[in-house]
């Protein structure tokens, strides 16, 4: 049986006012969601010349008794500070730990009635997905912007005293942030924390560092200890693809090529040398640094692990026992 053309129905267009609404729904939900969790917290601090000097960022309650998510950078050396809640309360708080390699901080908020946001998995993010950046910039308390996953992947470095750290897997956002959104969250169309805001990237752009594994295991950390046991190797190293013979002999495409060794440092002692190429730790392929850095956590800490390397066309096994990353 033929149809006529005309009486097949055509997808229907929304148009550009239920396209909004729609829109419009998503952004009110997060943020109705999303504000009674978001905190301004202000911080006194002293300056190089022994001042005092104040500070202002934002934060996240993840439990309801207190505990305040937020950028490590925020808090900088405080130990204390004042939380004004959504619903114009000011309470005190005790700084818990910060880690400055993760940007990550933490505080405890002394009061009740607290509101724990739901935090998510920035794993699951796509490129393009609607985010929801809730924060107190410039002292403006409640303030939602919003925008789109611009880019996944990020590198971020990230400082504690003398050693640098590469904060991976950052998310890039068009949200539009402003100085106080540090510490605020960022949040999927759920409501659900998938970020913590920490830097302007750029004309437009903005940073944060993902509610992953990664992160999930430093706040428990900080609750727990204060702070965050990182195992150290004590080499420098880049990502390196291997020539076509070294593919086939031993079974990787690339690895972690060993710029430098440190001196009496934990590789040095189990035999790496500079120009290695590292292909697995305790039979796990790395590639990259931050494959390195998944595995150097509190753990590995005084724990042989086993270290295979290319040198010379020669793939050799080591044994490399970490030590404590000093603070």
């Amino acid at each position: 049986m033929n149809m006529a053309t005309d009486q097949i129905d055509a997808p229907r267009i929304p148009t550009d006012t239920e396209a909004l609404d729609a829109y419009s729904t998503v952004v009110t939900s997060v943020a109705e969601r999303l504000l009674p969790s978001v905190v301004q917290l202000r911080v006194m601090r002293r300056d190089r010349r022994g001042r005092e000097a104040g500070g202002a960022g934002s934060g996240v309650v993840i439990t309801p008794d207190g505990f305040v998510l937020t950028s490590a950078h925020v808090l900088g050396k405080a130990k204390s500070g004042i939380a004004t809640l959504s619903d114009g309360r000011e309470l005190p708080f005790d700084v818990a730990g910060t880690d400055g390699l993760s940007d990550l901080g933490l505080v405890r908020v002394r009061g009740d009635g607290l509101t724990a946001a739901e935090l998510g998995d920035a794993e699951r993010l796509r490129i393009g997905e609607l985010v929801v950046a809730v924060g107190s910039p410039m002292g403006l308390a409640g303030s939602v912007t919003a925008g789109v996953v611009s880019a996944l992947d990020r590198s971020l470095p990230a400082r504690s005293g003398s050693t640098v750290r590469v904060v991976e897997n950052v998310i890039q956002t068009d949200a539009a942030l402003n100085p106080g959104n540090s510490g605020g969250a960022l949040a999927d169309r759920r409501g659900r924390v998938v970020g913590i805001n920490t830097a302007v990237a750029g004309m437009g752009l903005g940073l944060a560092v993902p509610i992953n594994e990664a992160s999930r295991r430093i706040i428990g950390a900080l609750m727990r200890d204060g702070r965050v046991r990182r195992a150290y190797l004590g080499i420098a190293g880049s990502p390196r693809v291997l020539a076509p013979r070294d593919r086939v002999s031993t079974g990787r495409e690339s690895g972690v090529h060993v710029a430098e060794v440190i001196g009496d440092g934990p590789a040095a002692k189990g035999g790496v040398r500079a120009d290695d190429v590292i292909l697995e730790v305790n039979g796990k392929p790395v590639t990259t640094a931050a494959d390195l850095q998944r595995l150097m956590y509190d753990d590995a800490i005084g724990r042989g692990i086993a270290v295979r390397v290319l040198r010379s066309g020669r793939a050799i096994d080591l044994d490399v026992i970490p030590v404590e990353l000093p603070d």
